[in-house]
């Protein structure tokens, strides 16, 4: 039996995950790409990894610490589950952030017996399912076809859910269904239940599904034919579901986004080793591409993930520090999933060529996290539903917020400094206020220094900051026609150019609370400038071209954390392999 995570700071708990799982390169590693790789294409759970993680105590971190876990925040649950989506994106859902999604509904809005219960199950490697998807209604889960009708002292059940990840080995069941016919927020609940005491012939385990990404997740379906339910199942109040599930998605979609990243920091190390190769005549031939493409393809992929890293670590953050604000920048932050990841991965390919395809070998990796990453954006969380979430509240934001809200706080960007505990009870469906987009306006009218780039960066924020103010005018604008607010097509460009505002605001604003000296890479205003100069030309933005100096640091970073062993994200730590 591999020995319990201890309860050390972040940093320490990833380093026995990443020394636990060993370089996955390694052909006689038990948990590497050799033995990862073959399961997959089987469609079956990596057992030997998840039989690692058991006995590593891994549950204990979707634990609060007051029910005897370790999840102290949502930054340090994001940080310690990398290891595990730098390895398999289905390992990290299958064995863990689904049973973190059911687990955080119980911790929103449990009784106290229920918080215990679910703990316990946990805390001893007990798997959670959550069945929310209504793929008949292109997963809106507020037209659940699951009925939940009152009898007696308890509920009966009809109808189905037809996927669900882990039903066919979890312990509890947080089920979304309907307990009032008549439409409204107030039409649907929540239970929590145990899916071994349902009743034989009442509750029946639907066949497994077998999906394109995520292959080793387990997705099967329930179906109930007036099974019972009892009143204690309840979670919450009767009719909370629909506002339940809102708060558990600002956690949730900020969680899954940022871990994403973890999958695209493995690809991009596999490029670079395939590169590499390359150059140095190894079994991939020679270079057919233009060394210098290729080199821009590369820092480019880098600078896009400390884009998008930039963006993670203020959401998360966040949620400790900002709570009522956080609907907008959850939903922002899956909303670009698939617009900056997954088109990395894709741009990566220029690098990669026919070697994609490849499904074997240290290269197999690649071609599984293709698949895999573009699932995470799907659901009910996905680019839809994220869309819904912001459209209505721009009105709002665009009339009281923008130029209006003072600065966030300097601990908004500090990563890995502590953070108040989370107050789930804080959680806004929306607010109306934004004090993140300020950081951009501050750094464009305070950023000093005078190099070449740190004058860069000044002025790509200023340009930035007239792209908010363009995007003020024209909300406020739309807003005046109808004055419910942006509707329609029109509306869904307002959703990304604010989006990725708020990514610029969060790259200025870990740049500029970083130049403390603790990482000097982050303290260079290289990395920032060519990341607001991408969201610059993303957004259209006349820009200039950016000073050499900037593309030369950012390479000669991504270099030296190869060679080092070092992740692409933000928190450079080591990796094994």
């Amino acid at each position: 039996m591999t020995a319990l995570l201890s309860p050390a700071p972040a940093p320490a708990r990833v380093a026995e995950i990443e020394t636990a799982l060993g370089d996955p390169t390694d052909e006689g590693n038990p948990y590497g790409y050799r033995r990862l790789l073959p399961a997959d294409r089987a469609a079956v759970p990596f057992a030997a990894a998840e039989d690692l993680l058991d006995g590593l105590g891994v549950s204990a971190e979707y634990v609060p610490r007051h029910l005897g876990g370790r999840l102290d925040s949502v930054e340090t649950l994001v940080r310690v589950m990398r290891p595990l989506f730098r390895r398999d994106v289905g390992l990290g859902m299958g064995y863990g952030m689904h049973t973190f999604m059911a687990a955080s509904d119980v911790w929103i809005t449990g009784t106290p017996a229920q918080q215990e219960w679910m703990a316990g199950l946990l805390l001893r490697g007990a798997r959670a399912a959550i069945a929310q998807h209504e793929t008949a209604h292109s997963n809106d889960y507020v037209r659940s076809q699951v009925a939940a009708r009152r009898a007696g002292d308890g509920f009966v059940l009809t109808g189905s859910k037809p996927m669900i990840n882990n039903l066919s080995r979890a312990e509890a069941l947080v089920l979304f269904c309907r307990t009032d016919p008549a439409p409204g927020s107030s039409s649907h609940s929540v239970l929590l239940l145990d899916p071994r005491e349902l009743p034989a012939g009442r509750a029946t385990v639907l066949p497994r599904h077998h999906a394109v990404g995520l292959r080793g997740c387990l997705w099967t379906g329930i179906a109930f034919d007036d099974c019972p339910a009892p009143e204690s199942a309840l979670l919450g109040a009767a009719g909370s579901g629909v506002e339940t599930a809102l708060r558990s998605f600002q956690i949730s979609r900020t969680v899954i986004a940022s871990l994403a990243l973890a999958a695209v920091d493995t690809s991009l190390r596999t490029a670079v080793q395939f590169d590499l190769d390359r150059r140095l005549g190894g079994s991939y031939g020679s270079s057919w591409t233009d060394p210098a493409k290729i080199d821009q393809a590369l820092v480019n992929a880098f600078v896009n993930l400390l884009l998008y890293d930039a963006l993670a670590v203020v959401a998360t953050r966040a949620l400790h520090l900002l709570p009522e604000q956080t609907s907008v920048y959850s939903a922002s932050l899956k909303y670009l999933l698939p617009k900056v990841l997954i088109k990395t991965m894709y741009d990566l390919s220029v690098v990669l060529g026919a070697g994609i395809y490849t499904r074997d070998g240290n290269l197999g990796i690649f071609q599984k996290h293709v698949r895999d990453v573009p699932v995470l954006s799907l659901g009910h969380a996905g680019t839809v539903a994220c869309q819904a979430t912001v459209i209505p509240q721009l009105p709002w934001l665009a009339r009281g917020s923008w130029f209006a809200e003072p600065e966030p706080p300097a601990e908004l960007f500090r990563l890995g400094t502590g953070v108040p505990p989370l107050d789930r009870t804080r959680l806004s469906l929306a607010c109306g206020r934004d004090s993140l987009s300020a950081e951009l306006v501050a750094v464009a009218e305070g950023a000093s220094g005078g190099s070449p780039a740190d004058r860069a960066l000044r002025t790509l924020a200023g340009r930035l900051v007239g792209e908010l103010r363009d995007l003020q005018q024209r909300v406020l604008a739309l807003s005046d026609a109808d004055r419910a607010g942006p509707r329609g097509a029109v509306s869904f460009p307002l959703v990304d150019r604010y989006a990725l505002l708020l990514a610029a605001a969060s790259v200025a604003g870990v740049w500029r609370h970083g130049r403390d000296g603790r990482d000097p890479f982050l303290a260079d205003p290289s990395w920032a400038a060519m990341a607001l100069h991408r969201i610059a030309r993303q957004l259209g933005t006349p820009v200039d071209a950016l000073p050499p100096e900037c593309a030369t640091r950012v390479r000669h970073e991504l270099q030296l954390r190869f060679a080092d062993r070092r992740s692409f994200d933000l928190y450079d730590t080591p990796v094994p392999g």
